[in-house]
């Protein structure tokens, strides 16, 4: 349990400083565990409280790497 609560609060931690804030938010958290496959897979069925959703954007939506901006 001690390994577990360690990994997730190095990667909400990790979530926390990319977007600049000094505190851990439930965005953060949902973050953190939906970009680790194992954490994705241990906490699939857990609802996150005021975590949001993450977002999943359709490959054919996103801009081409090949294309420059105008």
């Amino acid at each position: 349990m001690y390994c577990l609560t360690t990994e997730v609060l190095e990667s909400v931690g990790n979530a926390s400083c990319d977007n600049t804030n000094t505190r851990i938010i439930p965005r953060h958290l949902l973050l953190a565990i939906r970009n680790d496959e194992e954490l994705k897979k241990l906490l699939a069925s857990v609802s996150i409280l005021q975590g949001s959703i993450s977002p999943n954007i359709q490959a054919v939506l996103l801009p081409k790497k090949n294309e420059k901006s105008a």
